[in-house]
């Protein structure tokens, strides 16, 4: 499993959103640090969703015996989605969006290691090898595209 380049994708941007909130983590205020990193976060974790959606989750989904664990996270996609609209909409200088912000990384940060820990390696013992290389190449593709539509989408109800 670890070394099959789908999870190893999803896995580097895993790591990489860690980095990325742990620095949003440490900004104050209303400052341009702040509404900066906060934009390239809700950008990226918009794109990842989307693009793990369309590869793992769309196959995990179509596979009986995975499909309880990929609902579970189409669905906690949904609620980060929803803190990201929420913190949008959000006064950054307000002691309501630290808190709003605390609560979303802790979501995400129980979900990314829920993956990595359950649900990655129970996919790797289901799917193929070569199923698991064709989900890469999905991913791969779609993670730039869906950059580009997180640039133009806002998250939360926003988008609905």
């Amino acid at each position: 499993m670890a070394d099959a380049r789908i999870f190893e994708d999803l896995k580097a941007d895993h790591d990489k959103h860690r980095i990325m909130l742990e620095q949003l983590g440490e900004t104050k205020g209303d400052s341009e640090e702040r509404r900066e990193l906060f934009e390239k976060l809700r950008k990226e974790l918009q794109a990842h969703a989307a693009a793990e959606e369309e590869s793992l989750y769309a196959t995990m989904l179509a596979t009986p015996e995975l499909r309880d664990e990929a609902r579970h996270s189409v669905s906690e996609h949904k609620e980060i989605d929803d803190f990201l609209g929420e913190l949008f909409e959000i006064d950054m200088s307000s002691s309501a969006w630290l808190v709003k912000f605390k609560e979303m990384r802790h979501r995400y940060l129980h979900h990314i290691d829920e993956e990595e820990e359950e649900m990655f390696p129970s996919a790797a013992k289901t799917l193929s090898t070569e199923t698991e290389k064709k989900l890469a190449a999905v991913f791969e593709k779609r993670k730039p595209k869906e950059l580009a539509v997180a640039e133009k989408e806002l998250p939360g109800d926003a988008r609905e």
